[in-house]
């Protein structure tokens, strides 16, 4: 089962599309709050940071912001590290997952308006010399 209709499949309706787009929401929230649930944890065990500071430091690395406090153990530099960089990359998976949608509905009006003007056309073409 496709996610989206086939391209020789009409528009979806407006309900439909605002359906799929809560899906979408809702699937960018869900990995949002996993990568910050994710960050607390790490930072507060092996940045050795409270809950609250462990919160803000996984926060601003996720809003792209950087980190806030810094980092006094090893093991809480090396998670910091790797949390920046999944949280870079998370960023560019947030950002597909709520433009899919969107582009796809573009692209497939766009599509069916070159059909449509293409029909159009070539229903206005005289005919040519008949071949016997």
């Amino acid at each position: 089962m496709a996610i989206y209709e086939h391209h020789t499949e009409p528009l979806a309706t407006r309900l439909v599309f605002f359906q799929r787009l809560a899906v979408h929401v809702a699937l960018a929230i869900g990995i949002l709050f996993g990568s910050l649930l994710l960050g607390v944890v790490g930072f507060h065990v092996w940045g050795q940071l409270a809950w609250i500071d462990a919160l803000q430091n996984a926060s601003m690395l996720l809003g792209g912001m950087g980190p806030v406090e810094r980092m006094e153990t090893v093991p809480g530099k090396l998670f910091a590290s790797f949390y920046a960089l999944y949280a870079g990359i998370i960023f560019l998976i947030l950002a597909g997952v709520l433009l899919a949608l969107v582009l796809h509905r573009f692209l497939h009006h766009f599509h069916l308006e070159m059909v449509e003007e293409d029909s159009e056309t070539a229903a206005m073409q005289p005919e040519g010399p008949r071949q016997r």
